[in-house]
């Protein structure tokens, strides 16, 4: 559902609430599943699978929140690229073989397509051309 305040538009869509939850999902998923931490021959360092799922983790949420804000294709388009990314960066970024990272970014880049399709096949100007 979309309300009009002036030339703002508001979005209460719950795509884009759930692209919020999935964004903080994949920022905390780096503790929760336990790939936050690799072993290393100095000590202790962040494994590449967390630091990725930070930096798309931040990013997914704030392209939520200004969708939230005001919805504009562009954030939708960006959300796909992520999504393309979450779902390819375990092999490009060689972390494949840690399950937990590569099933969490598999399932949430996944999540994060499909909603940037959906949002960009229902938005306002794309039900338009399609009339």
């Amino acid at each position: 559902m979309t309300q009009t305040r002036g030339n703002i538009v508001l979005s209460n869509r719950w795509q884009d609430w759930l692209n919020l939850v999935l964004g903080a999902w994949l920022f905390i998923s780096p503790w929760v599943l336990g790939f936050a931490q690799t072993a290393a021959a100095a000590g202790a360092t962040h494994s590449l699978a967390a630091s990725n799922a930070w930096i798309f983790g931040v990013i997914v949420m704030l392209l939520s929140i200004a969708a939230l804000a005001r919805t504009q294709p562009w954030e939708e388009w960006l959300n796909l690229i992520a999504g393309i990314w979450l779902f390819i960066s375990p092999w490009l970024l060689r972390y494949s073989q840690d399950y937990h990272a590569l099933w969490n970014a598999l399932i949430v880049g996944a999540l994060v397509f499909i909603l940037a399709i959906w949002d960009l096949n229902t938005l306002p100007d794309a039900a338009s051309r399609q009339g």
